[in-house]
């Protein structure tokens, strides 16, 4: 899930929690040794998104409501969003992998499906199809992770306890000072962010 800005805040990005809440699920359960891949997987679904953005807003100066209104809807940038949250693909590749002892290939390939059923109950009218190549359908979700009028602001406390909860189990999984400044510099945007949303919030 990523919102790198709306309705003027900028820099909103929602995609680090599937790094912290995949890594320490899939890293405490299966593979400690395997962060790099899990993070590779919890991150790549969003990928697509991030170059949208950044081509949207950088190379060709559409303003922020532009982006997330019209251009994020083009069919173009909806195809690579849709490959990248497939829960299909996701899972052949996972069978593939495992079938053939890849197992470094195959926790790639769950921190993937995680991300995506992560995505699934919190996205309403920016629903993924996550059933692409095969179906085109959409869960149109009650809960969004970001618009107030469908419990964003509820999504957005549980999701910070989520990612504070996770995060003792992540960071036992990472052994440089680098990647657990990294993680604590999420921790503290997720805070800094919920509580400059619940300040305007409040204004309003």
């Amino acid at each position: 899930m990523t919102r790198i800005a709306l309705n003027s805040q900028s820099f909103v990005v929602k995609t680090p929690s599937h790094y912290v809440l995949n890594l320490a699920l899939l890293g405490t359960l299966f593979a400690p040794e395997a962060t790099a891949a899990i993070a590779a997987g919890a991150l790549l679904p969003d990928l697509p998104i991030f170059v949208l953005y950044f081509v949207a807003k950088f190379a060709y100066k559409r303003p922020e409501r532009q982006i997330w209104s019209e251009t994020y809807y083009e069919p173009f940038w909806q195809t690579w969003v849709a490959f990248g949250h497939s829960l299909p693909l996701g899972a052949i590749a996972a069978v593939i992998c495992f079938s053939q002892g890849w197992t470094v290939g195959g926790l790639f390939s769950l921190s993937f499906i995680l991300h995506s059923l992560l995505d699934l109950p919190v996205h309403h009218s920016d629903a993924h199809r996550h059933f692409f190549p095969f179906s085109n359908y959409r869960f149109i979700s009650p809960f969004s992770y970001w618009n107030p009028k469908y419990h964003g602001r509820i999504v957005a406390f549980v999701e910070l306890l989520l990612v504070l909860a996770a995060t003792p189990f992540a960071f036992s999984l990472l052994k440089t000072w680098v990647s657990q400044g990294i993680l604590v510099g999420i921790n503290a945007l997720y805070i800094l962010s919920y509580l400059r949303s619940s300040r305007r919030a409040i204004g309003h």
